[in-house]
């Protein structure tokens, strides 16, 4: 089971220290077998791995940039570059940016960049509330897996993030029924041994709840409540109780 904590626009150096509760809770509950990544913004990913460098807790960055080689993009970096401050994973295709203009064919590109590089991917799929009340929520789901995957063979380093862009930072998710279906229609998408299919949306400490009781879930990616470590952890507590 993954829990991925998306810190989004959120953290500084004294936020780490925070993180000697969640360090605290996983040595002491060793015999639930879950994975936990954390992704803060890049200018936490070397401080970050440095502090869980004795843990078996890894790091990831948000986004990164296609290109994979330096060049003339101000503000940005490439894989290459999370790389090597720490990063072994990289969320690719968040909704948030998809409404900031990526697109399925520029998510690619940022794949395969990324896979080049060595890291692992946590790839982000999900209709708009318009696109579910159109009943299209299948039609977007195969439109983003195919072309946001187009030529990409090796997909054992891939994660799929279900993540339903009208339940993102509003409280709501899916009806359990709902959510099986489209959980399900994502593993249908892959003709040998489907990836990780994580939910992310609003998780939190009470919802979760009903969550786990979807055993097709593999994980799920956790945006405000892992930014506060007793909630992330009581998120954690609840899956397993």
């Amino acid at each position: 089971m993954y829990f991925i904590a998306n810190w989004k626009m959120f953290g500084d150096l004294k936020t780490l220290n925070s993180l000697d509760k969640v360090i605290k809770f996983l040595k002491a509950n060793k015999k639930n077998k879950f994975k936990l990544i954390y992704c803060p913004p890049n200018t936490l990913i070397r401080p970050l791995s440095k502090r869980l460098k004795n843990t078996n807790i890894e790091v990831g960055a948000q986004n990164s940039h296609e290109n994979e080689n330096s060049g003339p993009y101000t503000g940005h970096v490439n894989s290459k570059m999370l790389k090597n401050v720490g990063a072994k994973y990289v969320i690719l295709g968040h909704s948030e940016n998809r409404q900031e203009g990526e697109n399925d064919k520029l998510i690619n590109l940022k794949i395969k960049s990324a896979i080049k590089a060595g890291l692992k991917i946590i790839f982000c799929v999900g209709e708009t509330l318009k696109e579910k009340r159109n009943r299209k929520t299948n039609q977007v789901l195969a439109r983003q897996i195919n072309n946001g995957l187009k030529l990409i063979n090796n997909k054992s380093k891939i994660i799929i993030a279900y993540e339903p862009v009208w339940s993102i930072g509003t409280g709501v998710i899916p009806k359990s029924e709902d959510l099986k279906k489209s959980i399900s229609f994502i593993k249908s998408k892959f003709r040998k041994k489907s990836p990780k299919v994580l939910y992310g949306g609003s998780v939190n400490a009470n919802n979760i709840i009903e969550l786990k009781n979807i055993s097709m879930i593999d994980g799920f990616l956790i945006g405000g409540a892992s930014q506060d470590s007793k909630k992330f952890i009581d998120i954690i507590k609840k899956t397993y109780n």
